[in-house]
């Protein structure tokens, strides 16, 4: 197994500095994402970051902007989302979360506050992220825990899929794995680890990367759960990464699948490698 090493290329500018008078925080958010059209703030129903800051608001008296280390869709969860803000507010920084937590509503929870440390921004200092794909693999749905998993009846070659898995390690252009419409400069991305586990009728895809294009997982996710069931010849994925090709891959799985683990930041290497036994 290659060794891990999480290192930020990013190098603090203006954003990265409370304005004068105030402190930055950092946040390690929870939510359950069924019910919201995803992280990012949006005309069109309610989001978790417009939560956050509505809560936040009301809490330090202030108008306050939330920056989050990702971009979840609508109906994605997350375990371990990086958030940070500004804010004059004379609260302790590690008693945010216990205030936080009496306002918020009950699918959003913040499980850690802090003081950021100086030149920190969520997004732009992460170094990697962990996300887990979560596959009932039975032939009927469960109706406890449900939005937490895709439902796939037919049997899974976990060990055909964890073989296809392997083709995704190292530093590729991923531009086929991207959904229509993404814009971003560049698809070369990094992926560290990969795993394809069973435990009883859950099949759990977990993922390690530098960074994510906008479905890649779910993508994956999809073409790994094709190629599990008999319904797409393997290799796919090293297909689509030597040709850029779309249409070599499998299905966008459903969102509810989908929780973002964690993000991680320098130095974190050991708490990466948690998520995979290691």
């Amino acid at each position: 197994m290659a060794e891990l090493h999480l290192i930020s290329r990013h190098r603090p500018g203006a954003d990265d500095h409370p304005p004068q008078g105030q402190r930055r925080f950092r946040l390690t958010v929870e939510y359950d994402g069924t019910a919201y059209c995803g992280w990012q703030r949006q005309l069109n129903g309610p989001s978790v970051q417009q939560e956050l800051e509505r809560t936040l608001a009301r809490l330090t008296g202030e108008t306050v902007s939330v920056t989050g280390s990702s971009r979840t869709d609508a109906g994605v969860h997350a375990l371990g989302l990086c958030a940070h803000f500004d804010s004059a507010t004379r609260i302790p920084a590690d008693k945010l979360a216990f205030a936080l937590n009496t306002m918020l509503p009950a699918d959003i929870r913040v499980r850690e506050s802090m003081a950021a440390p100086d030149g920190f921004h969520a997004r732009y200092s992460a170094c990697g992220k962990v996300y887990r794909y979560v596959f009932y693999n039975a032939r009927h749905d469960r109706a406890v825990a449900r939005q937490y998993s895709a439902h796939v009846p037919l049997p899974m070659d976990v060990s055909l899929m964890r073989q296809e898995a392997q083709a995704l390690l190292g530093t590729h252009d991923f531009a086929a794995f991207a959904a229509s419409g993404s814009v971003v400069r560049s698809t070369v991305r990094t992926i560290h680890r990969v795993q394809v586990t069973r435990v009883g009728d859950e099949v759990n895809f977990t993922v390690l990367g530098d960074g994510f294009l906008y479905n890649m997982v779910r993508i994956i996710a999809g073409t790994l759960c094709e190629v599990g069931t008999g319904k797409r010849e393997p290799g796919a994925i090293a297909r689509a990464i030597g040709t850029g090709d779309r249409l070599a891959l499998g299905m966008t799985a459903p969102a509810r699948g989908l929780t973002l683990m964690a993000v991680l930041y320098e130095g974190e290497e050991e708490r990466a490698l948690s998520f995979f036994g290691e």
